[in-house]
């Protein structure tokens, strides 16, 4: 008899497709939330998913329901409404929100669930769709330690690392920081790619010192082989994305009285991209962004 508890996954996009497809592989019963593009839900019922109607229909069957989304707003909408997943939560039903998303508004959800008789855990993701394919992902957890231990075997699946941050909400606070530093990362090293062609350095010459160097590190080999290889693939992270966990950033550092001059400054880079609508292009190709703000046509500086 199999005595696991019965797993939900809303969000099998780039990330959530790999995380659902693991935990299928470590023997749960899992269910699925349809969306517009039927060709990861199609692959994972081809492996012995399950597919639910509604986020509600998960809750009255799951025990454990995963989120995988985009932001904090479309994670309200599956929680709530009539066929949200608040209406249909039953007594020790635990929601694990892996998205990204604003901490005020992942405690409010945490609250709402208790009430119902369920648990909240953050954990926030670490690492590309590749790993997630692997089951080798970073976790960076917000739950009480005893909800952790139960879902953790689950966790295991898909994750390579679980890292307990302390209570719910830490987890996104922790991840907001991490991409705090990586999309500064992604604005300081367009600007500075671009300024290096300017005044005659290419970008093959300015990675050529800076790889080797103590300033390298994994985000500046991943971007650099956009910016001179142009793999367009390297870094598959949206800029929409970017600005959108920048804005986060940018109100936790406001909720805590922090001032924030580095945050706010690298935000205006990914907003400007994205207003011209350049939303769904991957953050290394901000430098192409910061060229063309500067006359400078980068898929040029790189073939040249």
């Amino acid at each position: 008899m199999n005595n696991k508890p019965v797993v939900g996954f809303i969000g099998v996009g780039l990330m959530g497709h790999g995380m659902a497809k693991n935990i299928l592989l470590g023997g749960y019963e899992l269910w699925v939330k349809g969306n517009v593009n039927r060709a990861p839900i199609d692959s994972l019922l081809a492996k012995g998913a399950n597919e639910a109607a509604s986020p509600r229909e998960m809750a009255e069957k799951c025990d454990v329901i995963h989120i995988c989304l985009s932001n904090s707003p479309q994670v309200e909408a599956v929680f709530n409404g009539a066929d949200g997943i608040l209406a249909g939560a039953r007594n020790g039903l635990i929601v694990v929100d892996t998205t990204t998303a604003d901490p005020t508004s992942t405690l409010a959800l945490a609250r709402a669930l208790a009430e119902r008789g369920g648990a909240m855990v953050d954990a926030p993701l670490g690492r590309t769709p590749k790993e997630a394919e692997e089951g080798a992902l970073d976790a960076m957890v917000g739950a009480e330690p005893e909800v952790l231990e139960k879902v953790r075997p689950v966790l295991d699946c898909w994750a390579g690392t679980v890292t307990h941050m302390g209570p719910v909400g830490n987890g996104h606070k922790m991840k907001l920081l991490m991409n705090f530093i990586s999309m500064s990362y992604g604005a300081l090293y367009s600007e500075a790619t671009v300024l290096a062609a300017k005044i005659g350095i290419s970008p093959a010459q300015l990675r050529e010192v800076i790889a080797p160097s103590r300033m390298g590190c994994g985000f500046f080999d991943t971007f650099m082989n956009y910016v001179v290889d142009r793999n367009r693939d390297a870094h598959k992270f949206a800029i929409a994305n970017a600005a959108k966990d920048l804005r986060y950033v940018n109100a936790m550092a406001t909720d805590a009285g922090v001032m924030n001059v580095m945050a706010s400054a690298a935000r205006h880079y990914y907003a400007h991209a994205e207003a011209i609508g350049a939303g769904q292009d991957y953050v290394p190709m901000l430098s192409d962004h910061v060229g063309r703000l500067n006359g400078l046509d980068m898929d040029k500086e790189t073939s040249s």
